[in-house]
């Protein structure tokens, strides 16, 4: 399974360095950032220590759209627990759910907001399901490089795990899947209620392979009776 941290508009070298080095502790070896460049300074590498090799091997992008071009699956991280558009899952939470999308879809990423700000709603809005670590009420905040060092140590039983090559065209279908249901709700008339179409973009991350191929089917009998 690959599965890519993306890092986006990191503003301190140290917590690149840091992030490089849990990822680099728990099997995990690709990183992107977006909108930075800290990682140049020389803080970066001190704080790597023995990790270097990632920061000498990153990839950056201007947006967070550009740096999600290849991936199939995008999970976001964030401390509001019930932002909207998306279903909101814990990093346990996320093992089982990441395993079965390993099945069928072949790139994944986990991505990671600012240190101050975390991740603009336009930015939540590119996710397929968000996540976020339950934290005690007086105190929730983690540095960016304990929150990577979380999630890079819950998931990393899932990059030990033997590759499972997806079927051609498998790893287009989640995608399709929203683009004919918002284009259904457009030609029904109904893209304007919002209760409708949040209700619908939360779940959509959640469907399984054959729940995904299922409603495909259902779909194109319906848009092939609306053509009649």
């Amino acid at each position: 399974m690959r599965l890519t941290i993306v890092l986006v508009s990191p503003a301190r070298a140290e917590n690149i360095g840091a992030a490089a080095r849990a990822m680099k502790t728990m099997g995990f070896s690709e990183l992107r950032i977006v909108d930075s460049d800290a990682h140049l300074q020389p803080g970066a590498r001190r704080v790597a220590h023995g990790s270097t090799d990632i920061l000498d091997n990153l990839t950056t992008y201007p947006t967070l759209d550009a740096a999600l071009h290849d991936v199939d699956f995008t999970v976001a991280t964030t401390a509001r627990s019930r932002a909207k558009f998306h279903y909101y899952a814990t990093p346990v939470e996320l093992v089982p759910l990441l395993e079965e999308k390993a099945e069928w879809l072949n790139h994944i990423a986990l991505v990671f907001g600012r240190e101050d700000s975390g991740l603009t709603n336009e930015e939540l809005a590119q996710a397929d399901i968000l996540t976020g670590v339950p934290m005690v009420a007086d105190y929730p905040s983690l540095n960016l490089g304990q929150a990577v060092m979380v999630f890079c140590y819950q998931l990393a039983s899932l990059i030990q795990r033997p590759d499972t090559a997806a079927r051609p065209g498998d790893e287009n279908q989640l995608l399709a899947l929203r683009s004919r249901i918002f284009s259904l709700l457009q030609t029904l008339g109904v893209a304007d209620d919002e209760k409708l179409a949040d209700w619908l973009q939360q779940r959509i991350g959640l469907l399984q392979q054959r729940d995904t191929a299922m409603l495909h089917r259902l779909l194109h009998d319906i848009e092939k009776k609306l053509a009649e």
